[in-house]
This record gives C-alpha cells, structure tokens and sequence, in this order.
C-alpha cells in the first residue's frame, strides 16, 4: 500500500490531488487527508474511496505544531508508513504595504504557508527515510518572483522556497526526494478567502484570473512531477520566462509583474 499525506485537502488544488491520485492508485493507495474542514475532508475522501483509495479524514490546522505531529502520528498508527508527504496547505493574501495598518496577520500567514510545511516535513522525515519518500512543497510563482501588492504572501512562498531548496542537499542521500511546484494562477478560491489589507477574507481576488490554469492541470503537473522526483515544477512558459528574466532583465519584470495584477489591484 502506497501512502499520501495531503495537507489543504478539502477543497482546490489539495483535494484535486487526492481524486487523481486516488484514480491512479488503481486500489493500492491509501490517503491521509487533512484540513481544518471536517466535512469538506469526509466529501473528498469519499470521492476518492469510489476509486478503490483508502482515505483517512484527520483534522489539522497546520498552524499548530502539535496538530503537524497528530498528522503524521495518525498515518504512521494507521498504515504504519509514509511514501509521500505533500505540503500544500496554504493562504492567500492581496494587500498593498502601506494601506496594512496591523502586520500580525504577517505572521498568520507565515505560520500557515511556511511553518506548517517545516513542521509537517520534520515529523515526516523519520518515516520517509524508512520508505525512501517524496517530498512535495507546493510553492508559488509568487516564490520565484515578487509581485506588488502581494508582499505578505511572496513572503511565505520565498521563506517556503528557501526551505525546501535548502533541506533537499541535506537527505537527498537518504533517498528523499524534494519537489517544488510554482503554481502560477489556478482556478480556485484561494484568493477570494485569503486576506486583504484588513487582515479579512479579501472575497475577490486580486490578480488577472483571465487565463487562470484549471485546478485538473496543476493536479497532474504536481503528481507526475512528484512520481518522477523532479527537482521543479513550474507550470507554465510565463513562469519559466519570468524566472529567466528576472536574472537578466528585473525592471522588466517589475513591469509584468503590475500588468499581472487585476485592474482595482494596481497601485496608483
């Protein structure tokens, strides 16, 4: 039995990873999903069951420490291993820096986005270096390159990137693989709740979702990146020319990085 460790699973880009996972487990694999939402979890695992999946529900907000280490504990008492741990869980955030008047909600959105993927990851580690593991970190284009506007959230996807890109020297002899995945705009909902300069869910989103990706796609990019150990995954060849142009032509970027943002977005 092959086991996945979800975090942000019940809904977006986590819980479309779990359905397409589940579909390819063709009955071998066992699910460990995890989020806050009880009931978004239960809906999605019984998705996955439908495809012949295990799934174990756990409640995890992985702003607490201890709920990371509860995740990790459940599988391994559960199905007693860990192939693949995938950090997904994650907010969003649209703020201008001078229009934010308290930065604590800076710091929640640090402890979800980056604590929450080191303190799951460190709970992991022992077990993926039993099974010889995955590590998947679903990052952001906002990781590679800083958009206005989005200070707060490039932030964690930045500290999140550092991490990960650090940590994969350091077991890559153990057998455990380190995926990044740069998502650049997919459709989900993870703009509208994230937060606005109030430190509240912003209810719209604050970048051009004209041509977002399907959630479908990033799925698969994620599992087939993730099945081959790859290194990156960035998704689209206007990720992949911003990372080129940011070492070559950075004002340029700057530039595209404004048009990217929805028109009310902009600053003025």
């Amino acid at each position: 039995m092959y086991v996945v460790v979800i975090t942000g699973a019940s809904d977006g880009i986590g819980a479309e990873l779990a359905r397409q996972w589940a579909a390819r487990g063709k009955g071998n694999i066992a699910l460990v999903l995890a989020a806050r939402n009880l009931d978004k979890l239960q809906a999605v695992a019984a998705e996955c069951r439908v495809h012949g999946a295990q799934a174990l529900v756990q409640r995890c907000d992985v702003s607490v420490q201890a709920d990371c280490k509860a995740l990790v504990d459940a599988t391994m008492h559960t199905y007693g291993r860990l192939d693949t741990l995938v950090n997904n869980a994650g907010m969003s955030a649209q703020a201008l820096l001078r229009d934010v008047a308290d930065l604590g909600w800076y710091e929640d959105l640090m402890r979800v986005n980056l604590w929450g993927s080191v303190w799951c990851t460190h709970a992991a580690l022992p077990h993926l270096k039993t099974s010889y593991g995955r590590i998947v970190a679903v990052s952001s284009l906002a990781g590679l390159v800083g958009v206005p506007g989005r200070t707060a959230y490039a932030a964690t996807k930045f500290a999140m990137t550092g991490f990960f890109e650090s940590l994969r020297p350091e077991i890559g002899r153990q057998g455990i693989s380190v995926t990044i995945a740069y998502p650049g705009v997919v459709a989900t909902e993870i703009r509208r709740r994230g937060y606005d300069a109030s430190g509240h869910a912003a209810g719209r989103s604050g970048l051009d979702e004209s041509a977002a990706m399907p959630v479908e796609t990033c799925a698969r990019l994620i599992i087939d990146g993730a099945e081959a150990r790859r290194r990156d995954v960035v998704m689209t060849a206007q990720g992949k020319l911003g990372r080129w142009l940011k070492l070559v032509a950075p004002r340029l970027i700057d530039r595209l990085a404004l048009k990217a943002l929805s028109q009310h977005a902009r600053p003025q």
